[in-house]
C-alpha cells in the first residue's frame, strides 16, 4: 500500500502516464494503476474522478462518450491533449530530477 501523500503530490503524473498509450475509461484506469504498480496505487473512484475533471479543465485530458465494447451503456473515456502530452514530459523530468536528488543523499 502507497503512502497518500505520495500518491496525491503524484497523481497527475500518475494518471497522465496511464493515458499515454490510449483513452481509457475510470475503472479501466484505476485498473491499470493497480496492474502496472503491483498494487501500490491503488486509489478509489472518490479520488479518481475529482482528479480527472481537474485535468480536464486544465485542457490537459479531454473526454469523450463511447459505446461499451462490452455492449453495456457509454462510458467516458479519457484522453492526453497535446497540452497533457507536454505535462507529462514535464512532469517526468521534473520527479527524475528530485528521484536523482533524493538519491545523492543516500549515496552521502
Amino acid at each position: 500500500m502507497s503512502d497518500n501523500s505520495l500518491l496525491r503530490g503524484n497523481l497527475d503524473l500518475i494518471l497522465l502516464s496511464i493515458l499515454e498509450d490510449s483513452p481509457k475509461y475510470g475503472l479501466e484506469i484505476i485498473s491499470e494503476a493497480n496492474i502496472r504498480t503491483d498494487g501500490y496505487f491503488s486509489f478509489k473512484e472518490g479520488s479518481l474522478y475529482p482528479a480527472l475533471h481537474r485535468l480536464e479543465k486544465a485542457k490537459l485530458v479531454k473526454a469523450e462518450f463511447a459505446p461499451s465494447d462490452s455492449g453495456g451503456p457509454r462510458r467516458r473515456y479519457y484522453y492526453l491533449t497535446e497540452a497533457g502530452k507536454k505535462q507529462l514530459e514535464q512532469k517526468r523530468a521534473e520527479f527524475e530530477t528530485f528521484n536523482s536528488k533524493v538519491r545523492a543523499l543516500w549515496e552521502m
